[in-house]
């Protein structure tokens, strides 16, 4: 359990590819769901606590383009914006606070490179610093994977964590690669199994289907990462943050 009296966080997550935001399943079929600014703009209004823009392509020819995204969402709205996909330098993290990013995520290059994590804390501060971890379960363990979920690293998830925390991460998201856009609900037992080692805080991610899916697993993390139901109006934020408060979830209007 974390602590009942933190505030939890309401956090959409658009994932952009060629300055449009996509979603897929169980990161595969991506296909296209609105424009960044309008939808950033649109969760602000509804009560958003921040906002994720995630570059899943990363490419060296679509860098430019993902900066210029960051730079009209970071425009656009007042709440803290993550930044993250193809970070893989402290050249790359500057990039994005320029552009306008509160914080940075990075996943692929924090395993190549887990130096990295602590070269970024120390110049930007643990709080500006998100390492995000992509598992699938397997044999009762969450193994990690990196490059978009498609590569195994065999690391587990689970030690992986604790040893980011200790790195000097200020913040995890964790996402189930099994859960991701199911909206069959987040993997409770990997945020619980999560919550009793680290004491930074925790973004769960990937299953999100319905208001009760936020209820259950803001038990175990500090805030809640989803997609799918905010682009697709399936869930309004300002109804869901009602809806935790009336069930006994601290949430900020």
């Amino acid at each position: 359990m974390r602590p009942v009296g933190v505030v939890r966080r309401i956090i959409p997550c658009m994932d952009v590819d060629a300055n449009v935001v996509v979603k897929g399943v169980n990161f595969e079929g991506l296909r296209v769901v609105g424009d960044p600014v309008e939808l950033a703009s649109r969760y602000e209004e509804e009560g958003a606590d921040e906002l994720f823009l995630l570059d899943i392509t990363a490419t060296i020819q679509g860098r430019k383009t993902f900066l210029k995204t960051v730079k009209d969402v970071a425009g656009a709205i007042n709440i803290p914006l993550g930044v993250g996909g193809g970070i893989r330098s402290l050249e790359d993290a500057d990039a994005a606070f320029k552009a306008g990013a509160d914080k940075v995520s990075i996943n692929t290059a924090a395993v190549r490179n887990p130096n990295l994590i602590t070269t970024l804390a120390r110049e930007y501060g643990s709080q500006s610093v998100v390492v995000a971890i992509d598992v699938k379960r397997i044999s009762n363990k969450w193994m990690v994977f990196v490059e978009a979920g498609k590569t195994p690293t065999g690391l587990d998830g689970i030690k992986w964590a604790k040893r980011a925390e200790e790195l000097g991460a200020g913040e995890l998201l964790i996402t189930s690669i099994d859960a991701d856009g199911t909206k069959a609900g987040y993997d409770i037992e990997l945020y619980k199994s999560i919550s009793t080692i680290v004491n930074i805080p925790i973004i769960a991610s990937g299953g999100a289907g319905e208001p009760e899916h936020f209820l259950e697993v803001l038990k175990y993390s500090d805030a809640a990462l989803a997609a799918s139901v905010f682009h697709m109006n399936i869930i309004n934020i300002t109804r869901l943050k009602h809806f935790l408060s009336e069930s006994g979830i601290k949430v900020r209007f």
